[in-house]
């Protein structure tokens, strides 16, 4: 069992797909804002049909958001159970099984987007390989953006922290330069880490993403 699946299934029983789905729509029904992360996009991403992949797209929230929007958007997770339930939600999005660490889709993107904090739920072992792919996967001046938790609070279950620095380290040897950090998905100010959490803005330099 991955390192996912062993934690979602923690967290929310066999059904975690269902149960992480229905969470968020009962956050939505009852007014909270679920679309922070798509708002920070569509601000960086530039106007539609702008490209954006969804790596790690989970229940398909954020990319199914975004193509209502008018974005041309491909959603990709290692986990088929939170597949079907998106392709349930929206049959006519580009949905992809892909591990992340092997992903090739064959085409580029404006703007690649590692929500819901896919980093630390990588496979031990694999952050370098993830980022040659998301970088292999980013339109030269393209953007790469990451959030995902610092700290035992902002993780799921057990989940082992993954340092910023190595994320920075491994996103540099696979060139992606550093833009941006911000300490919420609404651009607040960066906090050191000490608000637990952390969205990063990497951009791909003009030839400088692995083949």
């Amino acid at each position: 069992m991955s390192l996912w699946e062993r934690i979602a299934t923690q967290t929310n029983g066999d059904a975690y797909a269902t149960a992480y789905a229905e969470r968020f729509r009962a956050m939505a029904a009852a007014g909270q804002d679920v679309h922070g992360e798509a708002g920070l996009v569509t601000g960086l991403a530039g106007p539609p049909p702008a490209r954006v992949l969804d790596a790690g797209c989970g229940t398909g929230r954020i990319a199914t958001h975004l193509a209502g929007l008018g974005y041309d958007v491909v959603g990709v997770d290692v986990d088929d159970s939170m597949l079907r339930v998106a392709q349930e939600e929206a049959p006519s999005l580009d949905w992809r099984v892909v591990d992340l660490a092997t992903m090739d889709l064959g085409r580029i993107f404006d703007l690649v987007l590692v929500a819901g904090n896919v980093i630390p739920l990588l496979e031990p072992g694999t952050l370098d390989a993830v980022a040659g792919r998301l970088a292999a996967h980013t339109a030269d001046d393209g953007l790469v953006v990451c959030g995902f938790g610092l700290d035992e609070d902002h993780l799921p279950g057990d989940c082992p922290v993954t340092s910023l620095a190595d994320v920075d380290a491994a996103f540099a040897r696979a060139g992606l330069e550093p833009v941006e950090r911000w300490s919420t998905w609404d651009r607040g100010p960066w906090d050191g880490g000490a608000g637990g959490y952390v969205v990063t803005l990497h951009r791909r330099a003009p030839g400088g993403g692995p083949a």
